[in-house]
């Protein structure tokens, strides 16, 4: 059987995140907020084939939004080899590649339920990133080691 074509239209302005690991394109969503009550258009393609790394992929294209720096940098815990490509008039007028920070401000929560991060105190999270691949980070309080599976699994 041959292999049918997947097309999606162009837009007209806005960002198109490409490279998102296979299945999290959903998460993509939920970290850029965009929920039912969304008036954008957006469109999610899951587990496309791509020949250029060879593996399948998500893409996640959403209209009349331009992703500002802290949401690309929430993206990077799921998707640390997104292409974030703004749209104006058809063109690609800018071109991002998604990098971990050294740290992670306030995007997750510490697995550890005694971590002060996780009482009433007013701290906010921090973590240091140990690794790159596969993705594992440090609190800056309780100094615990958070895997990849438990990150990716608060998305």
């Amino acid at each position: 059987m041959p292999e049918l074509e997947l097309k999606v239209r162009k837009i007209r302005n806005g960002s198109v995140i490409d490279h998102i690991r296979a299945g999290y394109g959903l998460s993509v969503l939920k970290i850029l907020g965009i929920t039912k009550n969304n008036t954008k258009p957006v469109a999610v393609a899951m587990h496309v084939n791509s020949p250029k790394i060879n593996q399948p992929k998500d893409i996640v294209k959403v209209e009349n939004r331009e992703l500002k720096e802290h949401e690309v940098n929430k993206l990077a815990l799921i998707a640390p080899k997104a292409t974030i490509n703004i749209i104006r008039e058809y063109e690609v007028v800018e071109k991002m590649e998604v990098h971990l920070p050294d740290k992670i401000y306030d995007l997750i929560k510490c697995i550890n339920p005694a971590c002060i991060t996780n009482t009433n105190e007013p701290t906010k999270p921090v973590f240091t990133i140990i690794s790159k691949e596969p993705i594992k980070l440090k609190c800056n309080y309780c100094k615990k080691d958070i895997e990849e599976d438990a990150i990716l699994g608060q998305f």
